[in-house]
């Protein structure tokens, strides 16, 4: 597994930054997003892999960067905390929203059948 550094810049952040970070968190095992474009990312994929799948997310006017790590960061007024991916049913996905995103804001109780409980 490797480390990638992945930041961007947005010309309509409001409408694609979402879609952008939805993204990222899909492709890496874990993650850490030190500043508001900033993102380190774990993840088997190769850097042109990432980068492939980014742009389509990008317009004309965007800017990216995707560079593999090999080593420590100084940082200043931030800190570093990793997230892992959250893992859940295909079924609990297409319930809640068409299998479109791969975060859960908080944990869900699913019944036997796989479905989000009431």
């Amino acid at each position: 597994m490797r480390t990638l550094l992945v930041s961007y810049d947005l010309a309509k952040p409001n409408l694609n930054g979402p879609y952008v970070a939805a993204a990222l968190m899909s492709l890496g095992e874990t993650w850490a997003r030190p500043l508001s474009n900033v993102w380190y990312l774990r993840t088997h994929a190769s850097d042109v892999e990432v980068e492939t799948r980014l742009s389509r997310l990008l317009d004309d006017a965007d800017g990216l960067l995707v560079q593999e790590t090999k080593g420590e960061a100084a940082m200043a007024n931030t800190a570093l905390r990793w997230f892992r991916q959250r893992r859940r049913p295909v079924e609990l996905a297409d319930d809640m929203d068409g299998g479109r995103s791969t975060v859960v804001a908080f944990p869900v109780a699913v019944n036997d059948a796989g479905r989000v409980a009431a």
